[in-house]
């Protein structure tokens, strides 16, 4: 198999897969090194041909695929779309519509949490995936033909799951349910994150207003730090350094340099004067302006509720042949402990009429729960 090196063969063979109602999409990238993922290849497939593009080539344009990946007459059809969105995007600039998420589907169709491909290509397309090329350096070249086999059969099996799960769900009338969890994977607000929210990777890290305000800004430098260098964030300042400068406020080289978690030298860097500067920057903010953070779990009894609500929801996904993931998370169920009106999914849409307005009456003493042989029952009460 040979991988289409120029802009002309990836304007045809993208051509040629206009003309049907899907096309199947994987990619193969490298971030250990980089901020941005670094595109190393394209996989495609249509009903009768695969092809791979290697957008590593010299003088490709990578236009026609992101031509394609915009055409609202083909679905595209990836498994655990997020990643591969996400380099797209940055790319690009497009982002693939329409979108079917096989990971998500087979969710739906019962096929547990964050069901893998390989799964699925076992259990739908009754084939075995050959793992020797999984950890393949894909920046390099060349690739051997066994490497370019592995990664076609990332789109070709994807082929017939794709068709089993849009079967399935076409016979359980269950597509909707899938329009939320698209549309989320479709935003672009999915893939930009701001520098000021960078702190929300952290958040479990502080405790208290101040040590949130610092946090807010000494997360913020990382992230453009590491933008601008082009580095992943850890390589910038790794996660323990910012939240012990977050906790510790230091005000001077000699207290940065105290602290255990930062490398020797650092406070007499510029890094180390520009860190100084986003503290006192957070110091400054006004407490009435910064973000809650969440409460404790299990506050004021609710802990007993949680648990019930927990029983309730692996009760119902199992009767309804969904994984508990795409009804509720546990901080929607957290938050219906809290309020009755929680602005949460669960308490929206399908999954209301399903599992929200259950847990609801559970919560207020209208349904029990009990055991009956090795099953767990509903009672109305």
């Amino acid at each position: 198999m040979d991988l289409i090196s120029t802009t002309d063969m990836l304007a045809a063979a993208c051509a040629r897969l206009a003309r049907h109602p899907f096309v199947t999409v994987d990619t193969e990238f490298l971030r250990e090194t980089t901020f941005f993922a670094r595109l190393c290849l394209i996989q495609m497939a249509g009903p009768d041909e695969a092809v791979l593009v290697d957008p590593l080539a010299p003088d490709i344009d990578l236009a026609p695929f992101f031509a394609l990946m915009t055409n609202e007459a083909v679905v595209k059809v990836f498994h655990s779309a997020r990643q591969d969105v996400e380099i797209i995007w940055q790319r690009g600039h497009v982002i693939p519509t329409p979108l079917f998420d096989t990971q998500v589907a087979a969710m739906v169709c019962g096929y547990g949490d964050s069901v893998s491909y390989e799964q699925l290509t076992n259990d739908l397309a009754h084939q075995r995936i050959d793992k020797s090329s999984r950890f393949t350096d894909w920046s390099q070249r060349p690739l051997d033909n066994q490497q370019l086999l592995y990664a076609e059969s990332d789109v070709t099996h994807l082929r017939t799951i794709y068709g089993a799960l849009s079967d399935d769900l076409a016979r359980s009338g269950r597509l909707g349910w899938l329009d939320e969890e698209m549309a989320i994977l479709t935003s672009p607000d999915t893939y930009e994150l701001k520098p000021e929210d960078a702190w929300q990777r952290l958040r479990g890290r502080v405790r208290k207003s101040r040590e949130v305000a610092v946090l807010i800004e000494v997360a913020g430098w990382r992230e453009n730090e590491a933008r601008t260098r082009d580095v992943p964030r850890s390589r910038v300042m790794k996660d323990d350094g910012l939240a012990d400068i977050a906790v510790h406020a230091p005000r001077s080289a000699e207290a940065l340099g105290r602290l255990r978690s930062i490398p020797n030298g650092f406070e007499r860097s510029r890094a180390g004067t520009e860190i100084l500067a986003a503290v006192e920057r957070g110091l400054a903010r006004d407490p009435a302006t910064l973000p809650q953070l969440e409460r404790p779990r299990g506050r004021n009894g609710g802990g007993a509720v949680l648990e019930l609500l927990k029983v309730l929801l692996k009760s119902v996904a199992e009767t309804a042949r969904v994984a508990p993931k795409i009804l509720a998370t546990v901080d929607d169920l957290e938050a219906i402990v809290a309020d009755d009106d929680a602005d949460v999914p669960a308490l929206q849409g399908w999954r209301h009429g399903l599992f929200g307005e259950q847990a609801l009456k559970l919560k207020h003493g209208r349904l029990a729960i009990a055991v009956e042989g090795n099953r767990v029952i509903l009672i109305e009460r």
